[in-house]
């Protein structure tokens, strides 16, 4: 089994990103299996095709975006991307899209076909906290989760996909005041355990249990 798992380069007014430093970190394999780590921009349109030619070249069973949240507490895997995208900020080209559809020819929304409350239960079993999110946002997190599912509709019918947000770094929240944060081994300690869950669960449903954010 092979697994992509993404991270993205900083953007906005951050010097680091902790998605892409906990990528980096990650054994190379993870439950028996091959983990093929990729930096990808944090644009628009940009970022999917770095995937999709990526995607192309090693043929991957699954693949995990990573992306920084911050704000949240936990690792979140998300449940849902939409075909929406609307720019808190520029991305790193320049770009802000506002009000923008993805794909004339895609679904509103695409359902991610990872396991994601098994990959919380397994964040949870080794110490961290975490919850299944139904909202990955409208930027480049939401961006490139829709586009990767766009691709399984439309090119790669047996792949499967999903995106996982984690918090910001400690030092990202040295001028952020009562903004929470993890570190980067929690990070990778919880990424790697998400992967686990996603090997485990291989060929098999998600478990049956409540994992959302109780509001």
């Amino acid at each position: 089994m092979k697994i992509l798992v993404t991270g993205f380069d900083p953007f906005g007014t951050d010097i680091i990103n902790p998605s892409i430093e906990a990528v980096k970190l990650l054994p190379d394999m993870i439950a028996g299996a091959e983990i093929v780590k990729l930096e990808i921009p944090t644009v628009f349109g940009k970022c999917a095709e770095v995937v999709h030619a990526a995607i192309l070249k090693e043929h991957h069973d699954y693949v995990l975006n990573i992306g920084q949240a911050g704000g949240r507490f936990g690792l979140t895997p998300e449940r849902v991307a939409i075909n929406f995208d609307d720019g808190r900020i520029a991305d790193n080209a320049g770009y802000q899209p506002i009000n923008a559809t993805i794909h004339e020819d895609g679904q509103n929304a695409y359902f991610t076909q990872l396991p994601v409350k098994a990959m919380v239960q397994a964040i949870r079993g080794v110490g961290l906290t975490s919850s299944v999110s139904t909202t990955a946002g409208t930027y480049v997190c939401n961006h490139i989760m829709y586009q990767v599912q766009y691709m399984i509709d439309k090119e790669f019918p047996t792949l499967k996909a999903g995106f996982m947000h984690i918090p910001f770094l400690p030092t990202q929240v040295l001028t952020r005041p009562n903004t929470p944060s993890l570190s980067l081994i929690d990070d990778v300690k919880g990424i790697q355990a998400a992967i686990e869950a996603i090997v485990g669960r291989d060929g098999l449903e998600d478990v049956e249990s409540v994992e959302g954010i109780i509001a």
